[in-house]
């Protein structure tokens, strides 16, 4: 995934946008961007790789070259950015988060209609989808109509953020996927896609971008230059996995709602007498904490992470590193552990893999019982949009493994009829995963419960992930 920051500013506020860059961290894991545009107008950039190093150590030494008033910066799983454009709108700095499902046909049409005459390669032979989005957008004659040109012929999901001649244009993406939000201060006015952000910056929140709203910023004013559109699918995972604690997302704050998504687990669930109720380190603890409120259980941190060095985003690609990483991250407390019953929260179940590890750990400390209740339901389809679980196809998931394992003669199981909680497929499915990864029960959150806890139109959450279904899929 990723996270983008901007400010526009009558001042020089370099550190402002390194700060506010930095608070996406827990989106992103492999690349860092900063472009400022200096006293002359030129546009200064910075790259990083970020997979081993926290991005404030890697661009703490640039910053005395990166002065300017106005800036962008990225922090991104993937692509190199910010990227620098020469155009027929003139020098500008890009940056963009989200997925191009059509970028081979993006790409192969610039070429046909000799937009490009080439596009550069990332290591690995793949085109940066950033450069392909402003090939679109350098197709007509102003940045806003180029913009929304863009997010008209995108396939999946992007919001991006533009920096020329003093001035910022900010746009979310066509179904709102991702959140974006605006905020001022004095004399400067700034972008980010983690309102928390602002709160340590000196800055008020000024507005929360509708699905497909462009905006242009300048140090004193926000101008909406492309109203919202009335269709909105931003995505449930901000709320269970992605999203900050302190970050709010179309007035729903991430902590309140993973506690009130504990609250329903236990109260839809089984009742399991546990000796405490603990949280899988980060994103568990708020729904841990939910279900220990409900239930009178103690809440007890038997998993601690450790902080100082493995920050959470620090997740290198390859599974045998993520292992080693998940693993190196969290210490145990073996005096919560040994002899006790345990139930823990965790946000999800990708391949298993971790968890698995995790359950034997704590068995082989001398838990008497692991319990694990999981804050959504089973994940049945890969991710189209955002790249959250990482997975290279739907047979990563512990899902598909285990229905294909279930229905070994079948090639073209009917996937819709392992998401009833109530049906003996799904029943079927959960009772194998739990057996896969060792715990003594399992149950995950049904779709209602999580939707129940977001508290916002079902019809604007996309829940893909779970039901395999989008309304507004472009065909």
């Amino acid at each position: 995934m990723g996270g983008f920051f901007g400010i526009v500013s009558n001042r020089e506020s370099s550190r402002i946008l390194y700060y506010g860059t930095d608070y996406h961290s827990h989106l992103g894991s492999k690349r860092g961007g900063l472009a400022v545009i200096d006293e002359n107008g030129r546009i200064n950039s910075r790259i990083h790789d970020i997979t081993t190093t926290q991005f404030r150590a890697k661009f703490e030494g640039d910053l005395p070259k990166l002065k300017g008033n106005c800036g962008i910066g990225i922090i991104s799983d993937y692509d190199d950015q910010p990227l620098t454009i020469h155009s027929r709108h003139g020098t500008y700095s890009i940056v963009t988060v989200g997925k191009i499902n059509n970028l081979d046909e993006l790409i192969e049409n610039a070429f046909n209609n000799h937009h490009s005459g080439h596009f550069l390669e990332m290591s690995g032979g793949i085109i940066n989808p950033t450069e392909v989005i402003a090939t679109l957008i350098n197709q007509k004659p102003s940045f806003v109509e180029g913009i929304n040109y863009a997010l008209s012929k995108i396939k999946g999901s992007c919001s991006l953020l533009i920096m020329c001649n003093g001035t910022l244009y900010a746009a979310r993406d066509r179904y709102g996927r991702t959140p974006v939000f605006v905020g001022q201060g004095e004399g400067c006015t700034a972008v980010t896609m983690e309102d928390a952000a602002f709160l340590n910056l000196g800055l008020k929140m000024g507005m929360e971008l509708g699905s497909g709203q462009i905006v242009k910023l300048t140090p004193n004013s926000i101008m909406e230059v492309s109203p919202a559109h009335k269709e909105m699918q931003i995505c449930a995972f901000f709320w269970v996995y992605y999203g900050y604690p302190s970050s709010t997302y179309e007035g729903r704050n991430t902590e309140v709602v993973r506690c009130k998504n504990g609250e329903i687990m236990y109260e839809q669930g089984q009742k399991t007498p546990v000796d405490y109720v603990c949280g899988v380190p980060d994103s568990g603890v708020g729904h841990a904490i939910g279900y220990s409120n409900a239930s009178k259980e103690p809440y007890g941190r038997a998993l601690v992470k450790y902080t100082p060095t493995w920050s959470r985003s620090f997740m290198p690609p390859e599974q045998f590193l993520r292992d080693l990483v998940a693993k190196m991250k969290l210490i145990p407390v073996e005096e919560l552990i040994k002899s006790h019953k345990l139930l823990f929260c965790d946000d999800s179940i990708v391949r298993g893999t971790q968890l698995r590890d995790i359950i034997y750990r704590l068995m082989s400390i001398g838990a008497k019982e692991v319990h694990m209740r999981v804050a959504c339901p089973p994940l049945l389809y890969g991710c189209p949009y955002l790249n959250f679980s990482r997975a290279k196809s739907d047979f990563d998931l512990i899902t598909r493994r285990v229905i294909r394992e279930l229905e070994p003669d079948n090639l073209n199981p009917d996937i819709e009829s392992y998401q009833d909680p109530n049906g003996e497929k799904y029943k079927k499915m959960v009772e194998a995963i739990r057996q896969i990864i060792g715990a003594t029960t399992l149950e995950f959150q049904t779709l209602e419960g999580l939707l129940k806890a977001i508290d916002l139109p079902a019809e604007n959450i996309c829940t893909h992930c779970w039901t395999g279904k989008d309304p507004y899929e472009q065909k």
